[in-house]
């Protein structure tokens, strides 16, 4: 049989339609959907994992080097470093409340973050989530290793979700989130540690972390993602541009597909300025919560590990949920009336100061020109109310209040 030059075109038109029609959007979904699945099932990880005391690290006082038992990595069994440390007086008698802390990228379990929260009463593990210790590198090192790797580490992040088309099980955020979830498991097994009262913090990538957690491990207390947030293929930056067209990020890591699943008090914790994750992320994710959610955007926080844990603010918000079950400062509610915004905090302390930030900007929020004007503080019943005149021209806007050198925030909007 012969064709004619349209009819040859007919039918390669034909066949590239029928090929595509092979893999259906149901399918597709189904793909997701399985995947999606699979790493839920990552919140099965509940017996705690067996723990060594780590060789060749010295013991820091009260803190303990050591290495839990972690998930296969290309059908090879790993491990994970970390620091772990008791307050004083906690014991068996007196359990204390727990915090499991996720780095960022470029760090690694912080034995300082320890200290930190062990010096206000709290149980801590730090974890390091690319299979490093907290040894510098000898020598002249790649100057993208920061810390010198373990015999059993599990796969180190690559770029911005740069292993999607990998295996699902030998992905490093499968790796990162299973690692978080069993220094859970390890640390409220302790018989010194509260379960009931364990949280998570995690910064920058940690916060990622965090946030993926959350919606997948409900045993948390409380949990604080520090810049880090979902929806970042929409972000007007690196995220954006990196995530745009990943769809297994979209339908299988965005922490946003599963962060109504997340149900205990979550503090959004994070600065008007910050590159990497900008404000509208932050509060897409944290309006995505069923649980209590708030935000604190701190003024000039800047980004890193030593802004986080040297602000009082992840502290506050921590012992307020382990002594009344909420935190110490909730923003009831948020609107605009008149050109006015107008929110309502509900607050175990008195406030000192309110203050509208706004801009008339577009584009990366971290970008824009942010206008500072103080606002109206009045007390109302149990509540406290912050107002400010918007200025004609504002696109975005937020309301902080504060008590002392703590910081809470309204909800961000934007015109």
């Amino acid at each position: 049989m012969r064709f004619g030059r349209f009819g040859v075109r007919f039918i390669l038109l034909l066949s590239m339609t029928l090929l595509a029609a092979c893999t259906t959007p149901s399918q597709v979904d189904e793909s997701f959907g399985s995947m999606r699945k699979v790493v839920e099932k990552l919140g099965s990880l509940r017996e705690p994992p067996a723990m060594q005391l780590a060789e060749g690290f010295a013991l820091d006082g009260r803190l303990k080097p050591v290495f839990f038992d972690a998930l296969p990595w290309k059908g090879t069994p790993t491990k994970v470093f970390a620091w772990i440390g008791l307050p004083k007086g906690a014991s068996q008698e007196k359990p204390v409340p727990g915090i499991v802390l996720v780095h960022g990228g470029g760090g690694t379990a912080f034995k300082e973050w320890v200290q930190e929260w062990n010096a206000r009463g709290f149980a801590a593990i730090s974890i390091a989530v690319e299979g490093q210790t907290d040894i510098k590198p000898v020598g002249d090192p790649d100057p993208e290793i920061h810390w010198q790797r373990h015999a059993n580490g599990g796969p180190a992040r690559k770029a911005i979700y740069g292993d999607s088309s990998s295996k699902l099980e030998d992905q490093w955020m499968y790796h990162a989130v299973a690692d978080a979830i069993l220094a859970n498991s390890l640390l409220r097994s302790l018989p010194e540690v509260d379960a009931a009262n364990v949280g998570i913090m995690g910064v920058s990538w940690g916060g990622v972390i965090t946030s993926t957690v959350i919606g997948i491990d409900r045993r948390f207390a409380f949990a604080i993602p520090t810049y880090g947030c979902g929806g970042l293929h929409m972000a007007a930056n690196q995220y954006g541009q990196a995530l745009s067209q990943n769809e297994t990020y979209k339908n299988v890591w965005d922490p946003n597909i599963r962060l109504k699943k997340a149900t205990m008090p979550v503090l959004w914790f994070s600065w008007p300025g910050d590159d990497h994750f900008p404000m509208d992320c932050v509060e897409a994710s944290r309006a995505k919560v069923s649980g209590i959610s708030v935000g604190a955007l701190v003024p000039e926080m800047q980004h890193g590990h030593e802004p986080a844990w040297e602000r009082p603010e992840s502290y506050a918000f921590a012992k307020s949920i382990v002594k009344n079950g909420k935190p110490w400062c909730v923003p009831v509610s948020t609107e605009i009336k008149e050109q006015h915004l107008i929110a309502f905090f509900e607050t175990t302390q008195p406030l000192d100061l309110a203050m509208l930030f706004s801009s008339s900007d577009t584009g990366l929020t971290s970008e824009r020109k942010w206008i500072q004007t103080t606002a109206a503080l009045t007390h109302v019943g149990n509540k406290w109310v912050a107002t400010a005149l918007i200025p004609l021209g504002s696109t975005a806007f937020f309301l902080n209040v504060g008590s002392g050198n703590l910081v809470m925030s309204s909800r961000y909007l934007e015109h």
